[in-house]
């Protein structure tokens, strides 16, 4: 067993409520009396999560040169409470995870074939690759199922097909869902939105690719890994 280590606290936090969403990037929220158009760090559809006067979570940023001062970090859905929406904090608790497993080498951001992947790692000798997706869709928060992707993703199916190759050519492959939701701790591919990627998934698996799922705890200004569950 994996002992969870990683976690992200956000500083320079303030609540808000949601009011729209104006595109992939960029949303209006009421904080502190006024409607700010924020950065949302999250391009997937998350229409579940991002419905009018929802609670959110917002973090000040401090570029003066931003077009918007703050960053949409979280979500208060009732049914799993919060829900973080920082596609940036998959990775970095996966850097912390694996930092703390002290791998000879963790390389982040590894070219192998015609793919870019998250990480790449060496111990003893042996080669690693990980690609580390976030979850941030539930189907059924009773029994902790989890959904993705929430939108096509042809670079998630790519990635799947390349570590297919990779794992038949001697390297420990995984992908890692980093579920970003308090009670979901397994996802399963999200056939009614992508069919390609559930049968890229099956056939990782049987060539070998390790599909891990990571737990976490949800806060409105925080994000912790609390468990890890491995398909077999």
């Amino acid at each position: 067993m994996i002992e969870p280590k990683s976690m992200i606290h956000y500083e320079n936090t303030v609540p808000g409520i949601f009011v729209r969403r104006v595109n992939r990037f960029v949303a209006e929220v009421l904080t502190d009396g006024k409607t700010e158009k924020v950065h949302t760090k999250n391009i997937g559809r998350l229409k579940e999560l991002l419905v009018p006067y929802a609670r959110v979570t917002l973090q000040k940023v401090s570029d003066p040169h931003r077009k918007t001062a703050f960053d949409l970090i979280s979500v208060y859905e009732p049914g799993l409470q919060w829900v973080n929406i920082d596609s940036l904090a998959p990775n970095e608790l996966m850097k912390q995870q694996l930092m703390s497993m002290k791998y000879d080498v963790v390389r982040p951001e590894y070219t192998y074939g015609g793919s870019r992947f998250d990480f790449y790692m060496e111990d003893r000798g042996e080669k690693y690759l990980t690609e580390v997706k976030g979850c941030t869709l539930a189907a059924d928060p009773v029994l902790g199922i989890g959904l993705f992707p929430d939108a096509p993703t042809q670079r998630g199916v790519k990635h799947l097909e390349e570590l297919t190759i990779a794992a038949k050519n001697g390297y420990h492959c995984q992908i890692a869902f980093i579920i970003q939701m308090n009670g979901i701790h397994r996802v399963l591919p999200n056939d009614d939105i992508q069919p390609e990627f559930g049968h890229a998934l099956v056939c990782a698996a049987n060539a070998g690719v390790q599909v891990v799922y990571y737990r976490c705890h949800v806060e409105a200004d925080s994000i912790k890994i609390t468990g890890v569950e491995k398909e077999r």
